[in-house]
């Protein structure tokens, strides 16, 4: 049991190194991948800070506390993939996208100027997670109500296709998870660890969905 919580530990990591070394392997991608290109980068920096903190508290310069951490790996994967559904030509209404992101923004700037301290020593912050979870299944509802009204047959067929179900699916389950997992940790602490290698399972779903995203026909 310990050798399996160890690899939910680094999950995250070894997720991510599944679509980079896929896009190694296929790096002409389309332009509008780049920001997910640019996230998986980003995130694969943060979740590494963040396990060696975990592994060695106080040993680093980095710390003992990578709360924070976790706040910014959402508020830069709600960035990267807002510029993916901003700059996806002909699926989107580009100010949707622009005034959820405006009011993501007033939101983090509000909510930690106000309410919450974005370096909390205890907890990430589950309020951010929800939020961002929202804003982003807003983006992929609209994706699959674009395509359902252009009624495409091969829409199954494409990158946009897997990398809004893999976001979508995570964003989903995860929504109750970040619900839940604060007064878990204050309540059960325990159950606060098993609730959140369900959040490891999916962040792994999405990880293989977007190595797919790299696989699939560039015609979209």
């Amino acid at each position: 049991m310990k050798v399996l919580q160890e690899i939910f530990d680094w999950s995250e990591v070894w997720a991510l190194i599944i679509p980079l070394i896929v896009l190694l392997l296929k790096p002409h991608q389309p332009r509008f991948l780049l920001p997910v290109i640019w996230y998986l980068w980003t995130a694969l920096l943060i979740n590494v800070l963040i396990d060696v903190i975990s592994d060695f508290p106080g040993k680093t310069f980095l710390g003992d506390s990578n709360n924070s951490l976790y706040n910014i790996h959402s508020v830069v994967r709600f960035i990267c993939f807002s510029l993916f559904f901003y700059y996806s030509d002909k699926v989107y209404s580009r100010k949707i996208v622009l005034i959820v992101a405006l009011l993501f923004a007033s939101f983090v700037i509000v909510n930690f100027a106000f309410f919450e301290n974005f370096f909390n020593y205890d907890s990430f912050s589950s309020t951010l997670f929800i939020v961002e979870s929202f804003c982003l299944l807003i983006f992929c509802l609209l994706y699959y109500l674009h395509e359902l009204n252009a009624e495409s047959e091969r829409i199954t067929s494409t990158k946009k296709f897997w990398l809004v179900t893999g976001l979508s699916t995570y964003v989903v389950i995860n929504f109750f998870v970040f619900l839940f997992y604060e007064p878990l940790l204050s309540q059960n602490f325990q159950m606060a660890i098993k609730i959140w290698n369900v959040h490891n399972l999916a962040y792994i779903l999405l990880c293989i969905l977007i190595a797919k995203t790299f696989y699939a026909p560039s015609f979209n």
